[in-house]
């Protein structure tokens, strides 16, 4: 898939959040890359094997662990390409579930909410 019909995937995810989660979303930048770099694996405990398992991460601090003098450089999801073209393989449609799958999970991230807890939610 090319990376305009990609980015506009992952701009369908986000706007199909409610509103309620994206009025309390602020300075957070989402980007695309096509693999996760060394730096982003070795953050979350994975080596370059593993880089196909990687299909999103949050880079920041959750609103949840904020204080009032919290400031700093923008948060950042990014969402991976092409783990999760291999994942979801050639149909479109399946992409389009992945890419809204991993946009949701980032974002609760940012709110605080745990993968453990994202388990218990059903959206592991």
């Amino acid at each position: 898939m090319d990376e305009g019909t990609f980015a506009e995937l992952v701009a369908d995810a986000l706007d199909s959040l409610p509103d309620e989660f994206l009025a309390r979303m602020e300075n957070v930048q989402v980007t695309i890359e096509d693999w996760p770099s060394r730096e982003d694996l070795e953050e979350v405990g994975l080596s370059l094997r593993d880089k196909s398992s990687l299909l999103g991460l949050y880079h920041g601090v959750p609103l949840t662990r904020r204080d009032t003098f919290y400031s700093a450089l923008p948060d950042r999801i990014t969402i991976y390409q092409k783990p999760i073209e291999r994942l979801a393989g050639n149909d479109e449609d399946d992409i389009r579930e992945q890419v809204r799958h991993t946009v949701i999970h980032e974002i609760a991230h940012y709110y605080g909410i745990s993968d453990e807890r994202l388990d218990e939610l059903g959206y592991d």
